[in-house]
């Protein structure tokens, strides 16, 4: 007799939920969304709007907006819109309202996520730190009782050393801000040990040195550690790694970007994950969302972005 797989459809995202309630109850930040010119981006602004998670300023070509929010039956009625001819224009003027102190958000609409970048990381105009831009995703995988920082999988294509640094500290200080306490950081690489044929397994050691020695801090991390015995207890404990993180990483630090987006998206499509994205290390959280992110992700991208906001705010979490 062949027994048949069970395959459960009910995905059930309480980690979101929690996010976009804590952020719901905090005072709508003003976000400047650039070049919200089809339907699912400004839709997505405007329900982050109705929920209160930020107050859209629409920066894009005007008259195109009207058009496209009457013939999808988008409410505008209440946004702010500024006047930007084309995308790359858009961009730059989103950061400039930034610059200026009229947004505390930045939120990418249907251009390109370089062009967005581009501006944001101009030297004399953007919105540069002394602290590398990356990217974070927030993944709520409804098999896996914690959320899931997964860094950096869409920014950085082949960070070195010290972005790796920056990387890490990106994320630390997110977890932190969300109120989520001191993140177990498991950097991965393909084998647990360190291998001197396989570069990410010594940059994985010379990182958790360099937390030893206060050049990262706020976390406790550990590496070179395989996917597995990162997030599994049972792997961990069969492959007799003595860790603090081992088997209960909160923050997962991959190789490069390739490595990160194979990863993110395989917790997607296989494990029904939903994947929120922030790019940090900007002056303002940077909202980067996709094309195919469903409402719930769009909104969950906007309240870590509102939450982080306030807690710079305010100098103190918001817990989550």
């Amino acid at each position: 007799m062949t027994r048949k797989a069970t395959v459960s459809h009910i995905h059930r995202h309480e980690k979101y939920e929690r996010l976009i309630a804590a952020a719901a109850g905090l005072a709508p930040l003003r976000a400047a969304v650039a070049h919200p010119c089809d339907e699912t981006s400004l839709r997505g602004a405007m329900e982050a709007a109705a929920q209160r998670l930020l107050k859209p300023i629409l920066v894009g070509p005007m008259q195109r907006i009207a058009d496209l929010a009457k013939a999808s039956g988008i409410d505008i009625t209440h946004a702010e819109i500024v006047e930007a001819p084309h995308s790359v224009a858009a961009a730059e003027q989103a950061v400039a309202l930034v610059r200026a102190g009229k947004a505390e958000l930045l939120m990418k609409g249907s251009l390109h996520s370089d062009e967005l970048l581009s501006a944001v990381t101009r030297r004399d105009t953007g919105l540069r730190t002394g602290r590398r831009i990356s990217h974070v995703f927030i993944m709520d995988v409804p098999t896996h009782p914690q959320t899931l920082f997964i860094t950096d999988a869409a920014v950085n294509i082949a960070p070195d050393l010290l972005a790796k640094r920056d990387i890490i500290q990106n994320a630390i200080d997110l977890y932190a801000a969300l109120g989520l306490g001191i993140p177990k950081v498991a950097i991965l690489s393909a084998v647990e040990t360190v291998n001197p044929s396989i570069p990410s397994t010594i940059e994985a050691a010379a990182l958790c040195k360099m937390a030893d020695r206060g050049q990262i801090t706020g976390g406790v991390l550990d590496g070179p550690l395989a996917f597995d015995n990162a997030i599994s207890l049972e792997a961990a404990r069969i492959k007799g790694i003595t860790s603090d993180v081992a088997g209960q990483a909160q923050i997962l630090v991959v190789p490069d970007l390739e490595a990160g987006n194979m990863l993110a998206k395989n917790l997607t499509f296989l494990s029904g994950a939903d994947a929120a994205g922030l790019v940090l290390g900007a002056r303002v959280p940077v909202i980067l969302t996709s094309r195919a992110d469903n409402v719930r992700t769009r909104m969950a991208s906007c309240a870590v972005a509102a939450l982080l906001a306030h807690s710079r705010r305010t100098q103190e979490p918001i817990r989550a």
